[in-house]
């Protein structure tokens, strides 16, 4: 299959659908989504197609706070930088196979940055240091 450009609702979809495939087999994180998540894919698909799409296309399609529901599962099973890796990993991964172009290397930058945010985010409050001012 030819690699395509990541400008299209219909690219963005693809991009979610492949990536979420690796990881619901992963071994690290995909217990985490079925497991201590439980996620229900037919809701939680529909939500990562809009968050991407406002991000890659600017569309505005996602209205939600994207950090909250993983505040909630690090309060049932503690999210490290390693899982925060694997994520990468496989997001990297599914956008190297799939895609080329601007959009797709810009979309990796913005997944790292949002790895980076999000665990430096939780490593704090798993520090337990803000409790204690």
């Amino acid at each position: 299959m030819s690699k395509r450009t990541l400008d299209s609702p219909e690219a963005v979809k693809f991009l979610v659908d492949s990536f979420y495939e690796k990881v619901q087999v992963d071994t690290l994180i995909g217990p985490i989504f079925t497991d201590v998540a439980q996620v229900d894919w037919s809701k939680h698909l529909p939500k990562m197609y809009a968050f991407w799409e406002s991000l890659i296309l600017g569309n505005n399609a996602y209205n939600g706070q994207p950090f909250h529901p993983h505040l909630l599962v690090n309060q049932k099973h503690t999210l490290t930088i390693d899982h925060f890796d694997r994520w990468l990993q496989l997001f990297s991964a599914t956008i190297s196979e799939n895609f080329i172009g601007d959009n797709a290397e810009q979309v990796r930058q913005r997944a790292t940055q949002i790895a980076l945010v999000w665990n430096n985010k939780l490593d704090y409050i798993n520090n337990d240091s803000y409790m204690e001012g």
